[in-house]
């Protein structure tokens, strides 16, 4: 968003997928099947009453009452197509729109929805305005809520690296209970795309590379932002986005096309949306890109053969910023009423920010290239949300607003910050790792652009943040040595984006009177996040020149590593003994840090993105195919045993694997895996596949606490197939679990696989399990060596 019999009648919907001239098939279909098919995804949209009261309500609407649903405007009205220039003109130039008056079309009842409006008082008046209309249908406010409304929490990657999913619903909730004091009732999240390329800048709002964890993700954010009740004044309707496959462009560049097949799309990039519907999600947001050549925005594919028609989705589907508009610079579209009538009739009910509905829907029902049924189930589905919100009932900002991060929900944000932290290397300094830092330790040299960066620290999408709500790195570091009767050298070296080097010497100078060093590079928050799409993913500007340099001053240096995204750390890897992933930490960014660093809190943050040792890897992702020739073994990264090196798959100049792995991460203290352990080596397939079952394999696994201090660790599970129908990868997340044990501790971990662990998409796309051979690991990344084995026969 800018500011992302009824088979021969379905059948027909389906092959006239992306065509003009048959959408019109399409439309009949839609009639016929709107409330049948897979079963409702939400029991609270569901509900007989709210279809009641949805039944009585449209039977007193107008068609302009109707359209009016289907529209978003901001506060400033946006602008609707003028009719002088003609349909194609508007189409190529939006920019030919007129001014329309927002709150006038709120009093007419004809204002469905609004794009970031926020504060009591301000919802309020559009409100009131609504409230006074014919049929008093309230408005619904949306905002781009992504990681926290005024106390902000790490960027959404980082909060997956929490493995978490408990804190990840407990802090949906703060967000919600803080917004809805604004009159916010909508949040456009969460992203649940998957994102195997760290070069797309979106990457910083979703959950990473692999779709066990990002549906694990996507269900804790739905069920932290809606609760059990969708009526509570502290619930809000989350739009699950980018629907669907948009983390998937091509070359990682932002709006790009994508492409791949349907076993693709099912099993990697389609999960995290299924488990959020599957969580009840009440509204979800269609993509900027092409799936396939057709625009998601006009896919009736997605929106209704699948998300429809198989999930039983019983929300409603707003556009993405102008993505109603794009189809026409798609290609697909050549005027604004086909945009318009293929959006439509795709499956998407609200046009944001396009205003194309209201101009248009006129035109065509009046030409009869548009059914009033199309139109009818569309208006249907957004006043379901409404009255399940409770809207009817409790239009205004409930409580006294939140203007201010929260000293109540601080705690929650700073131990969500600690522990997405990711401690990539601690290496031995002078006999011991640097970290966590000693009480020996009386002189920090505190080093680089992010280390005193307030703004910096709420990443891409922060809310209705606020930097003086903001605790820095040098602020809480400063107060923790003076506490120690210590001393902070601070130098702030370069910027982000910079290729001076006068404040070098500095900086240099700084490292060489303290005892440790202390580097906070990275990017800024706008480098990442929509429009971000970079090629090269080294430190930017001259930042690696200045690490460079304290470096070589021989003091032991700890690399704080701020980013929305991997990026390519192997000089590093190599010269600085500690780096630690700390992504965006949000309002208490800098009070989470020291506590980290100085060891009152343990890193447990595991890597839900892989780091490449090159650019040129991207898209780089563990669960790789082996191919005909495969360079190793699991990982990937050796050549197979007595085999030739060279004519296999891999690169000439880098290894295939990742410098930091997915799932990696280290703690203060260390952890052993044994006795791994299947709880039956056969299993029948009449039991397998069926899509019911549960608890088949039971897989245990010992996990130790070998170290001497307190530590939580995320014990992972893997699963291989070999022997299938398909082509399947060398490892597939299959479970995860946190656990945290004392020294010397130990304890048992226990999983369980059935049919959704068990079964992969086949040639026909169907989800099905076969006689196969299967191999399980456990262990404390992705590079799991504990295993064992069983069949299904």
């Amino acid at each position: 968003m800018k500011r992302s019999s009824l088979f021969p009648l379905r059948l027909a919907a389906l092959l006239c997928t992306g065509t003009v001239a048959c959408v019109g098939a399409r439309a009949g279909a839609v009639a016929a099947t709107v409330r049948h098919g897979a079963a409702p995804s939400n029991a609270q949209l569901a509900s007989p009453v709210i279809e009641q009261r949805v039944d009585a309500l449209l039977k007193q609407m107008t068609l302009e009452d109707k359209i009016g649903q289907l529209v978003q405007y901001n506060d400033q009205g946006a602008s609707a197509p003028t009719t002088a220039h003609g349909d194609k003109a508007l189409a190529a130039n939006p920019e030919t729109h007129t001014r329309v008056d927002a709150m006038a079309l709120a009093r007419q009842g004809r204002l469905g929805s609004m794009l970031n409006v926020i504060g009591a008082e301000k919802t309020r008046a559009f409100q009131d305005a609504a409230l006074h209309s014919r049929l008093h249908i309230p408005i619904l406010f949306g905002a781009d809520v992504i990681h926290g409304y005024r106390t902000i929490y790490p960027v959404p990657l980082g909060l997956a690296a929490s493995w978490d999913t408990a804190l990840v619903q407990q802090l949906s909730h703060m967000a919600a209970t803080e917004a809805t004091t604004a009159g916010v009732k909508w949040f456009y999240s969460p992203m649940v795309d998957i994102s195997r390329d760290a070069r797309w800048g979106r990457s910083t709002e979703g959950a990473g590379e692999d779709p066990y964890l990002g549906a694990a993700m996507a269900r804790a954010y739905v069920r932290g932002y809606q609760g059990t009740d969708l009526s509570r004044p502290d619930s809000v309707a989350a739009s699950v986005k980018h629907f669907a496959a948009y983390g998937a462009a091509e070359a990682g560049r932002e709006y790009n096309t994508t492409d791949m097949s349907d076993i693709r799309l099912r099993q990697v990039y389609l999960p995290p949306y299924k488990a959020a519907v599957e969580a009840g999600a009440a509204t979800m947001m269609s993509s900027f890109n092409a799936l396939n050549g057709v625009p998601a925005t006009a896919n009736p594919y997605l929106m209704d053969e699948i998300l429809r028609k198989e999930w039983g989705f019983d929300g409603f589907v707003v556009s993405d910023y102008t993505a109603v508009m794009e189809l026409t610079h798609h290609g697909v579209a050549l005027d604004a009423a086909t945009a318009t009538k293929k959006a439509l009739e795709a499956g998407v009910e609200v046009d944001m920010m396009s205003h194309f509905y209201d101009t248009q829907i006129p035109k065509l029902l009046a030409e009869h290239r548009l059914s009033m049924a199309t139109v009818d189930e569309a208006v249907r589905r957004v006043l379901r949300v409404k009255f399940a919100l409770g809207l009817f009932e409790h239009p205004y900002a409930q409580g006294t607003e939140v203007t201010h991060a929260l000293p109540a929900n601080r705690p929650l944000v700073r131990h969500a910050a600690e522990e997405s932290f990711v401690l990539l290397r601690n290496a031995p300094a002078n006999g011991q790792p640097v970290l966590p830092l000693g009480h020996g330790v009386k002189s920090v040299a505190l080093i680089g652009p992010l280390a005193d960066a307030a703004n910096e620290m709420q990443g891409a999408w922060g809310g209705a943040a606020q930097a003086p709500d903001v605790v820095t790195l040098r602020q809480a570091l400063e107060r923790r040595m003076q506490q120690h009767g210590g001393r902070v050298l601070f130098a702030h070296g370069t910027d982000v984006l910079s290729d001076s080097t006068a404040g070098f010497d500095a900086a240099v100078q700084a490292a060489r009177q303290a005892d440790v060093v202390i580097m906070a590079l990275g990017e800024s928050s706008e480098m990442s996040g929509e429009a971000g799409s970079r090629a090269h993913l080294n430190l930017p500007g001259n930042q690696q020149q200045l690490l460079e340099q304290v470096a070589a001053t021989g003091k032991p240096v700890v690399l704080l590593v701020f980013s929305g995204r991997p990026l390519v750390l192997d000089w590093a890897a190599r010269h600085v003994p500690a780096i630690m992933a700390v992504w965006f930490p949000g309002t208490e960014a800098g009070n989470a840090l020291a506590n980290v660093l100085f060891g009152d809190v343990a890193p447990s943050g595991k890597l839900p993105m892989s780091f490449p040792r090159a650019v040129g890897q991207e898209p780089l992702y563990y669960a790789q195919f082996p191919t005909g020739r495969p360079a190793g073994d699991a990982d990937l990264s050796r050549p197979p045993s007595g085999g030739d090196t060279r004519f296999v798959s891999r690169y000439i100049d880098v290894p295939n694997d990742a410098l930091f792995p997915f799932g990696h991460g280290l703690s203060y203290t260390s952890f052993a895996y044994s006795d791994v352990r299947v709880s039956r080596s056969t299993l029948p397939l009449a039991e397998a596949d069926r899509p019911g079952a549960r608890d088949l394999v039971t897989v245990t696994a010992t996990l130790t606490n070998t170290g001497k201090r307190e530590g939580t660790e995320v014990a992972q599970l893997y699963v291989r197939n070999l022997g299938a129908s398909v082509e399947q990868p060398v490892r597939s997340l299959k479970g995860f679990q946190r656990v945290t044990l004392k020294p010397g501790e130990s304890r048992q971990v226990r999983f369980e696989l059935g049919f959704p662990e068990l079964s992969f998409h086949d040639v026909h796309s169907r989800q099905v399990v076969e006689p196969t051979h299967y191999t399980v690991w456990v262990g404390g990344s992705s590079q799991a060596a504990g295993s064992s084995e069983f069949d299904v026969r």
